[in-house]
């Protein structure tokens, strides 16, 4: 009797205590969509500020099409013409305003923390695009891009502290 008592106080004792879990920590996920500007007149080698060419218009567009199936929380361009041309086809398909960035202060804590959680089309240059992928991703992963491609994107997924990227070329 002493053995039955001692095994229902050991049960009782066991199915009381509770299993202490870790507590979860909520994923927050930051994407970031970084494109260079899509080609630009070049007709004016003295022009710093150029237009897009036709093919650049068509490219805008394109990158419209592509992003069709994303949905962004904000669009961002340097404050250069080809940049907010390129971004506007995006930005007025999904009824966003494009937000300005100074590409000398790329990825600080401002923009990290307005970003956070978001999913970003961020539109630059040549010299600032990769860089901006490297800035997220805290390494040297990306070289800067010849001067006539105008093709790349770079997807940079934040999510708490793991950072991913992918590079797709869209002719």
């Amino acid at each position: 009797m002493k053995k039955i008592i001692f095994l229902f106080l050991v049960t009782a004792l066991f199915s009381c205590v509770k299993e202490e879990k870790a507590p979860v920590k909520k994923q927050v996920i930051s994407t970031y969509y970084l494109i260079r500007h899509a080609e630009k007149d070049r007709t004016d080698t003295t022009n710093h500020n150029p237009n897009l060419n036709e093919k650049g218009q068509k490219r805008a567009k394109k990158w419209a099409e592509v992003f069709k199936n994303v949905t962004f929380d904000k669009v961002y361009a340097t404050k250069y013409n080809r940049t907010i041309q390129t971004a506007t086809p995006t930005a007025t398909a999904k009824k966003l305003e494009i937000d300005y960035y100074n590409p000398r202060k790329m990825y600080d804590s401002v923009f990290k923390n307005t970003t956070l959680g978001k999913t970003v089309l961020v539109v630059g240059h040549s010299n600032t695009t990769p860089f901006f992928a490297n800035k997220i991703l805290g390494n040297k992963t990306y070289k800067q891009i010849d001067d006539h491609n105008n093709a790349n994107l770079y997807i940079v997924t934040v999510t708490n502290d793991t950072k991913t990227s992918v590079l797709l070329k869209i002719d």
